[in-house]
């Protein structure tokens, strides 16, 4: 057995967080001036009874100052073809440029963005601290989506899953659970 030991410094805990394979996400809601948005892969289901979400927001996020007025939003599971939806998402550009460039929905009184893999609308039940960051819970509201395959964010980099590797598991879930044992 090998291991390595390094200090715990922010670069380090970058890069290693860099090894997760995540998601990737918009989070939206409606603030003062209309629909806001960002890219973000720190959301995870929470609870089944109730149904919870829950999602990380930087402070000085825009998108957290629409939620926390609105108290609703709506988390958007991007497809493998939403990429550059991705990064529109993930820039400092104003929220209007944002909303113009792809197009979108209001359900349950937050935007949704046409063509994502899935989406779940919200409304805050918790806000709770996390560093430079607040973790906001929310109540599933409404939820939906188009299937499909996901976008995936994994090094610093953009991933989409191996066909190969779909196909086979797309088979085998086609099959009756007796028949995919058998066929291993």
């Amino acid at each position: 057995m090998t291991s390595c030991a390094a200090a715990v410094d922010e670069a380090g805990f970058r890069s290693l967080m860099a090894r997760f394979a995540t998601g990737v996400t918009v989070i939206t809601s409606t603030g003062t001036d209309g629909p806001a948005g960002m890219t973000a892969n720190a959301v995870a289901s929470l609870s089944l009874d109730p149904l919870l979400v829950m999602a990380g927001f930087d402070l000085r996020s825009r998108t957290l100052a629409a939620v926390r007025r609105s108290r609703r939003f709506a988390v958007n599971v991007l497809a493998s073809d939403q990429e550059e939806v991705s990064r529109i998402f993930a820039s400092k550009q104003p929220e209007p440029a944002k909303f113009t460039a792809c197009t979108h929905r209001e359900r349950a009184g937050v935007p949704v963005i046409d063509g994502t893999l899935a989406w779940v609308c919200c409304r805050v039940s918790a806000v709770y601290p996390g560093g430079d960051h607040v973790i906001v819970v929310g109540e599933a509201t409404a939820m939906g989506g188009n299937g499909g395959e996901p976008l995936l964010f994994y090094g610093g980099r953009y991933h989409r899953l191996d066909r190969a590797c779909t196909a086979g598991l797309t088979a085998g879930m086609a099959q009756p659970a007796h028949a995919a044992r058998a066929a291993r």
